[in-house]
This record gives C-alpha cells, sequence and structure tokens, in this order.
C-alpha cells in the first residue's frame, strides 16, 4: 500500500517526508501498459515520470495546498513532456509524450534537454479559484548556477525550491517498475510557514546554507543509496539514516487519506469533447474511421463511440455545448 511519512526533528528547525508509491505507481503504469497504442513507457521515462509522481507528493504535501499541484518537465528531447499531477487528497495522475528511440541508459539531458532548452515547471492550480484569479507557475531551466546540464530531477527541483521558497532542501528520488519513492528535508522558516507561492522573510534567505543542524542531517539523508531508497522500508530507513536523532513522527497517510491513483477522466467528459468539436466534424470521422476511439493520456482508459453512440451526443438539445471544452 503507498504511504506518506511526515516527522520532525526534535529541538531542531529540521522537518521530513519520505514516501512510497507501491500500488498507486504499479496501477499507473499497468493502465499504459494496456493501452494498444501506446504501449508500455520506455524503462528511462516509466523512471522518471515515477520520481516525478514522487516528488509531487513531497511537495504537496508540504505546502498543503487547496487544489492540483501540476509538475511538468519539457524541453528538446525525445520526451516531449512529462507531467505528474498531485491532488491536495494526495491522488495522483501522470503521463507522459514520447517521440523517437531512447537509449537504454538515457538520462534526464538525453530525454529532454539535448540542446540546452529543457524547463521544468510548477503550476498551483486552485480548487476553488476567484474570478479572474490565475494559477500560479514558476520555471527554471534544467541546468545549475553555472550553466552546466542536470542530470538528476532532485537536483532540479532542490534549485527549484530554493528559488521560490528560500529554504534549504535536500530531495533524494528513485523509482523502478514496482516503486517509485522519495525523502524531503527542509529546513523549517523562521517565522510563518513559506510556500512555492511566496510568504519567505528575509531572516531565511539569510540562514540559506548556513544551519548547522540542517547540513548534518540533509548530508544523513543524501547518503541513502537508490537501492536503499527502492527496498527498504520507511522504519528502517528512518533507523539507517537518523539513529542518533530524536524523530517526533506523525501517523502515516495510507489507504483513502494517502497516495493514490486517480483520474479524472469520464465517458461524460469525451462525451462533450466530441459535442465541442460539432456534428459535422463528428460525421467526418465517423465517416473516415467508422467508429470514434480517444483515450485518456493520464490514465490509458480508453473510451469508444459508434455511429449510434455518437448520433446520441446531438440528439438532446439540451446538451448542446456552448463553448468548446477541453478532457481534464
Amino acid at each position: 500500500m503507498s504511504e506518506l511519512h511526515k516527522f520532525l526533528f526534535d529541538g531542531l528547525p529540521v522537518r521530513g517526508m519520505i514516501v512510497r508509491l507501491t500500488d498507486a505507481w504499479t496501477e499507473l503504469l499497468r493502465r499504459r501498459a494496456a493501452n494498444t497504442e501506446t504501449g508500455p513507457y520506455p524503462a528511462p521515462v516509466s523512471e522518471l515520470l515515477g520520481e516525478m509522481a514522487a516528488a509531487g507528493v513531497l511537495m504537496q504535501s508540504n505546502i498543503k495546498f487547496n487544489g492540483a499541484l501540476v509538475l511538468q518537465v519539457f524541453g528538446d528531447g525525445p520526451v516531449k513532456l512529462a507531467v505528474a499531477e498531485v491532488q491536495s487528497d494526495l491522488s495522483l495522475r501522470a503521463t507522459a509524450s514520447v517521440s523517437g528511440e531512447l537509449p537504454a541508459n538515457a538520462g534526464l539531458p538525453d530525454m529532454v534537454n539535448v540542446g540546452g532548452g529543457g524547463r521544468c515547471a510548477i503550476t498551483l492550480d486552485p480548487k476553488d479559484r476567484l474570478p479572474g484569479q490565475q494559477p500560479y507557475q514558476g520555471v527554471v531551466p534544467l541546468y545549475g548556477d553555472h550553466q552546466e546540464k542536470l542530470h538528476k530531477l532532485s537536483d532540479v527541483l532542490q534549485h527549484y525550491m530554493l528559488q521560490s521558497e528560500q529554504l534549504d532542501t535536500t530531495l533524494v528520488l528513485a523509482a523502478n517498475d514496482q516503486v517509485a519513492a522519495g525523502v524531503l528535508i527542509q529546513r523549517m522558516p523562521l517565522k510563518g510557514e513559506a510556500n512555492l507561492a511566496g510568504g519567505h522573510g528575509r531572516e531565511d534567505e539569510d540562514q540559506i546554507g548556513r544551519n548547522e543542524d540542517y547540513n548534518r542531517i540533509a548530508t544523513l539523508a543524501s547518503s541513502l543509496t537508490r537501492e536503499e531508497l527502492l527496498t527498504l522500508d520507511v522504519d528502517t530507513i528512518l533507523r539507517r539514516l537518523f539513529w542518533e536523532e530524536k524523530l517526533l513522527r506523525f501517523a502515516p497517510q495510507q489507504g483513502d487519506s494517502g497516495p493514490r491513483f486517480a483520474c479524472s477522466c469520464s465517458r461524460e467528459r469525451v462525451g462533450n469533447m466530441l459535442r465541442s468539436l460539432g456534428t459535422e466534424e463528428v460525421e467526418s470521422i465517423l465517416e473516415e474511421r467508422g467508429n470514434i476511439e480517444v483515450g485518456c493520456e493520464y490514465c490509458g482508459q480508453q473510451y469508444h463511440f459508434d455511429p449510434v453512440d455518437a448520433a446520441q451526443l446531438f440528439t438532446d438539445p439540451h446538451k448542446q455545448p456552448p463553448a468548446p471544452s477541453r478532457m481534464q
């Protein structure tokens, strides 16, 4: 069962989280593999998406945002776009668009930053938007302070969070075809609670890189290997890393309150999308193909509409769409 664990270091300005995505992650991969049009993700893409999903859960839990946190990586490589979306209730979904061949050992630069055009964007989309309110978005390039290409997603996100929150953050991420996992260690703000949309103070900026307690704990967390993160249970990881520290642990979030796969697509939404195309366009597709098949890019669910199904979309005048809408 997928799980999220939060903890504090007693008496120290440091907090941490560990996420392990098991059933949530394998369900996402299973649905993609079952899609006859796309087939499974190449192994490097699957690993990137798994790390993004784990990071998305950690970041969403860290900021307590009422809405969707959308993590995107895009650029000029074979992977045109990779997206992980995590809602405030920790339901998640992810997808990637791949064009071209990938070597089996492709890294982040090989996938999305071949020519230096790779970017990482994090969008906070409020659940209940006010009139005129726009989602908050921050974007960073996939290279470091010295213009060197970054090879790990964790390095990109650490750089992003340092810029956005003005707080030291350490991330360790890993994924395979069974588990997607991550560890987040962060220096706590001196006043109030910072978030990705701002709210930090000058005092926090002055403390960047200077807190000895955080630096010690971050070094311990960074010693965790990929194999350990993917194979060890949470209790073992915490003992292995922080056996000399006093931890204050919160109840783990599992099941309905924990990370889980969920997609908001539905036959009704696809039908609304088809209605927005208009009768002539739908009839043209039917003449060419005989039926209409629409697949959700996030979960792989296939929706089939034969001529009878398509005709029913336009029989009720009350269901005629006032304007085009996109499937979410």
